[in-house]
């Protein structure tokens, strides 16, 4: 909950304030486009304060013809008004390459809704993976959370 967690950041708070006269001076340099509530990366070389979660599977034929990709993108019209409320600040990218023929769903949220999200199954993913899979030429149906952060 928001009250344990801001108990919690209330204690690491004033612990960290009175033990830092104790502790070694700190070698880290943080990066000057850090957010205030960004996490660090790389000994503060990089940070993140969004992160995505990425649904991706490979279809069949063609990009310009292709019947499976078609099915795709009617399954994310479908979708997108429920992808969208993760978060009002979200934001979905659909990547495609026609070499390798991946399909890509990003959807990104800052990291304060990722939690909820989240625990709440990432919502619609299972429906929507479910439905995914039963397309025909659907193959190697994956999920992966990582961060991405606008440059």
């Amino acid at each position: 909950s928001q009250s344990k967690m801001k108990a919690s950041l209330v204690f690491l708070a004033t612990f960290a304030t009175r033990s830092a006269a104790f502790a070694p001076a700190s070698t880290t340099v943080f990066s000057r486009n850090m957010s205030t509530n960004a996490v660090p990366l790389a000994n503060g070389a990089m940070s993140f304060d969004r992160v995505c979660r990425e649904w991706r599977c490979k279809y069949s034929g063609d990009k310009a013809t292709s019947e499976s990709l078609e099915e795709i993108s009617k399954l994310v019209d479908e979708y997108l008004p429920q992808i969208k409320a993760a978060s009002k600040d979200a934001t979905v990218n659909r990547l495609i390459c026609g070499g390798c023929l991946d399909f890509k769903l990003m959807t990104t949220v800052p990291l304060d809704d990722f939690g909820p999200w989240e625990e709440g199954g990432h919502a619609p993913e299972a429906e929507f993976l479910e439905k995914l899979k039963k397309i025909e030429g659907v193959s190697q149906v994956e999920t992966q959370t990582i961060t991405n952060m606008i440059l």
